[in-house]
């Protein structure tokens, strides 16, 4: 069962820096490169980035000063009351409006293999290590996970209601993205959200190394506290919850790029016998992607020309037997597996034989300037597919999903030490 409560959320206090917080978010820590810390470090005293990713060598010990010296000057405050926090995300994309809609509670921690909490990535020892070292010092979830979950319709009807009245935040990132967050503290609506969350599993969207982490954090502090309770906050993760069905829940293609071979004419060839093959203008790749997106479709371009390329015939014979259908059945997958390695591309290693590009101009681009010798267009994963996947214990082939826009950090922390209770 998936278990949410609500919490008192430490955040900006309005009557000092306003709610208008664009000088202050920032996203995701692991997107900020040195130059956006840079401009984050200028753009204003207490930008949240001094929290989350300092620049200063002892940055870990320097972000727990930070923090505990903005509480002091009334830069931070709590809140009084427990609440849940909606939070919507209004940006635009290809030239169409989305608005994704969804709330921050505390999520109770499971391991992975007790399979209420789902993974649908690999993660890496390194970012781990980092984000634990952080938890360690300030004892503070910094930044929300972000999961998706099944709804029944009565969660988007609170967040309807949430939405109608004024956002305790609002603040626009670098991108155009427009986030507002709303406090809900009624108690029935709270209890609303857990009844629908009880019977179900949740698949992470992103933030795969921030919840291994919370989750060995618990244990460390579970270890180290004579007779935990089960209402410590260390056994929760503060964490953005989004239904499945919203209609703002988008997620982007990561489209392939071969840095150092073709796709050979006798391989096109073979292929032939699963897939049709058609030349198209490249101008219209996204469309027909869009329009063959009931099967495994691809496009395919180098020197110039733009192949269709749609499954008619069963892979299977590519596939391992151990792996579901869901799994097999993966764009990603079948690319990996039937037409990459009919090319020779085994295990191919990112910057020197693979690239990645969000955008299909920008991987045109690459091809035509003689970056890359061929790319592969493709479908964004659906997010059903993705819990599919999931609730197997399945993780998807790397950059298999590319949910947009990154959720903004900024506008919720939790504290999760020793003395905190939910």
């Amino acid at each position: 069962m998936v278990e949410i409560r609500p919490f008192k959320a430490l955040h900006y206090n309005p009557e000092v820096v306003g709610k208008d917080i664009s000088d202050l978010i920032t996203q995701p820590y692991d997107k900020i490169d040195a130059r956006m810390q840079d401009d984050y470090y200028a753009r204003h005293e207490y930008n949240f980035v001094k929290l989350i990713l300092p620049r200063e060598d002892n940055r870990y010990e320097i972000a727990a000063r930070r923090l505990k010296e903005w509480k002091e000057k009334g830069i931070l405050v709590r809140d009084e009351k427990p609440a849940i926090y909606v939070y919507t995300q209004e940006f635009n994309l290809r030239g169409k409006k989305y608005v994704r809609r969804g709330f921050i509670a505390a999520m109770r921690l499971h391991p992975f293999e007790e399979r209420v909490v789902l993974p649908h990535e690999k993660t890496h020892k390194g970012p781990k290590e980092d984000r634990l070292r952080m938890l360690r010092a300030t004892k503070t979830n910094l930044e929300a996970g972000f999961v998706l979950f099944r709804d029944d319709g009565r969660v988007r009807e609170i967040i309807e209601e949430a939405i109608r009245g004024e956002p305790v935040f609002v603040g626009r990132d670098d991108f155009g993205t427009v986030t507002r967050l709303y406090r809900v503290e009624d108690e029935e609506k709270i209890k609303t959200v857990q009844e629908v969350l009880h019977d179900e599993q949740v698949v992470i969207a992103d933030g795969h190394h921030r919840y291994e982490t919370a989750v060995f954090f618990r244990d460390e502090m579970r270890s180290k506290v004579p007779g935990w309770r089960e209402n410590h906050a260390f056994n929760y993760r503060m964490t953005y919850m989004v239904p499945l069905d919203d209609p703002g829940l988008v997620v982007l293609p990561t489209h392939r790029l071969l840095l150092k071979v073709k796709m050979p004419p006798e391989v096109l060839e073979k292929l032939k016998k699963y897939f049709s093959v058609e030349e198209i203008d490249v101008k219209d790749a996204e469309k027909w992607l869009r329009e063959n997106a009931d099967t495994n479709s691809f496009v395919v371009y180098q020197d110039g020309k733009a192949l269709a390329l749609r499954r008619f015939r069963d892979v299977s014979e590519f596939m391992r037997d151990e792996w579901s259908d869901a799994y097999k059945s993966l764009d990603a997958v079948v690319l990996r597996e039937v037409i990459l390695k009919s090319m020779g591309v085994e295990d191919p290693k990112i910057d020197e034989d693979i690239a990645y590009e969000r955008w299909i101009e920008d991987a045109v681009r690459k091809v035509d300037s003689g970056e890359a010798k061929v790319a592969f267009l493709m479908n964004p994963t659906p997010p059903e597919k993705v819990l599919e996947v999931a609730k197997n214990l399945e993780r998807m082939p790397q950059k298999t999903t590319d949910f947009y826009p990154k959720v903004i950090s900024g506008f919720t922390m939790m504290p999760v030490s020793e003395d905190e209770f939910l």
